[in-house]
């Protein structure tokens, strides 16, 4: 009988992305300054020169590199700071702060704008920490959501959003929109992530896309989003059998493992859904968040047990699940953070082939902070794996296979690759 996942905040852990730790919540001169500044409003130059300010004195207090990675951060507020004195808006403000922040050249550093839904899926991943944070006045009641689709874009100059993910069970992957679409507009307006959705939750919105040398109208029903249930029923509804060369592969793929539930998903897939009889297991871990630690896998570990436990109803349940067959995993540049020290724990102890480009190199542990009206995601402590730091780095696969062009079609290189690899063919 499958078992529910408990995914309330009381069961989760204050994480990192990188992270082996849950040290985020603890109180700090920097953490209380931030919440000194949160605003109600966000049109104020005021309110920007508040949110610029505080998000400056939190980097000088808890960044994980008391220099700064070399630089004088005292005359980088003075270089930035009258620019920000002239901003005419909160998204110039924001854009001065990125910039500013882009100087440190760590990863897990970054101001995001309630205009972005990674503002909320941090919000969300980090909701233990920013308990303490003034989580209750951004978010009244605790619950975090956002209009979307389900979809990992990025903008480029010429404010065409490219989709460079489509999460499973979304209304995106529903809708037929594919990795490599560019989203130019949504109900004849300039598209944007949020703002496109505001107000239309359970209505049909036309969005135009340029999908190789086509535009298309595509049609979408945007939903409210609460992202850890979206990320969950993402790898829920991604698990499937892949018939190959007389072989069952099983395929999964983790969007965020920021919550041990993700785990726990995982292996109820592997040892009573749709997985478990499969012959051997791709396990994706491109796009999407961070923060899984590093004894997840333990799941591939030969020389343990895996019991199962049964209660006088029948009820019956897995314990300290295991997979003893052939695995390989997929990455590529979007895995990130903890998902990498997976990735090289995966490659140095010869678990299976790792399938896809290099990953990321963001390997620094973060935590979150609300100020003004957006979220400070900062880099809080570096880290080292088995003595070596990835950050910057990254983990090359043992097999590089470049992804398709997306958009083209639904081939997915790197995927057929790992079927091909576990199928023998």
């Amino acid at each position: 009988m499958k078992q529910p996942i408990d995914t309330s905040p009381s069961r989760r852990q204050v994480l990192r992305l990188a992270a082996f730790a849950t040290a985020c919540a603890m109180p700090s001169k920097a953490a209380n300054a931030a919440e000194a500044f949160n605003s109600e409003t966000n049109n104020a130059p005021a309110d920007g020169i508040s949110t610029f300010e505080s998000v400056w004195q939190t980097v000088r207090d808890r960044f994980y590199d008391p220099r700064h990675n070399g630089l004088d951060w005292l005359a980088v507020r003075d270089r930035y700071l009258p620019d920000v004195e002239r901003a005419t808006s909160q998204d110039f403000v924001a854009h001065l702060i990125n910039t500013m922040l882009s100087e440190l050249h760590a990863s897990h550093t970054r101001f995001y704008t309630q205009d972005e839904p990674e503002y909320y899926q941090l919000a969300d991943i980090f909701v233990g920490a920013l308990r303490h944070r003034g989580l209750e006045r951004a978010f009244p009641g605790g619950r975090i959501s956002y209009p979307g689709i389900g979809i990992i874009s990025g903008s480029d100059a010429s404010v065409r959003h490219t989709i460079t993910a489509v999460i499973d069970g979304t209304p995106a992957q529903q809708a037929g929109l594919r990795r490599g679409d560019e989203v130019v507009a949504a109900d004849g307006s300039a598209f944007e992530p949020i703002g496109s959705f505001r107000g239309k939750v359970g209505r049909m919105v036309v969005l135009e896309v340029h999908r190789g040398g086509s535009d298309l109208q595509i049609s979408v029903v945007p939903v409210d989003v609460e992202p850890t249930k979206m990320f969950l029923h993402g790898l829920e509804s991604s698990a499937r059998i892949i018939e190959s060369n007389g072989r069952r592969i099983g395929y999964v793929h983790v969007w965020c493992y920021a919550g041990s539930f993700y785990q726990r998903a995982l292996e109820f897939q592997l040892s009573q859904g749709a997985l478990k009889d499969a012959d051997a297991l791709i396990w994706d871990l491109r796009d999407g968040w961070g923060g899984a630690q590093p004894e997840y896998l333990d799941l591939f570990n030969a020389r343990a047990p895996t019991m199962q436990v049964t209660d006088r109803s029948g009820n019956s349940e897995f314990v300290n699940v295991k997979w003893r067959k052939p695995v390989a995993m997929l990455i590529n540049g979007g895995t990130r953070s903890g998902k990498e020290v997976l990735a090289y724990g995966f490659k140095k102890y010869r678990l299976g082939e790792l399938i896809g480009t290099r990953t990321e190199g963001a390997v620094l542990a973060a935590t979150a902070f609300l100020i003004g009206s957006g979220l400070l995601l900062l880099a809080v402590e570096d880290v080292r794996v088995d003595g070596q730091r990835l950050e910057g780095v990254g983990v090359t696969p043992t097999i590089e296979v470049q992804a398709g062009a997306g958009s083209a079609g639904s081939d997915d290189p790197q995927l057929s690759r790992a079927v091909a690899v576990l199928s023998g063919t």
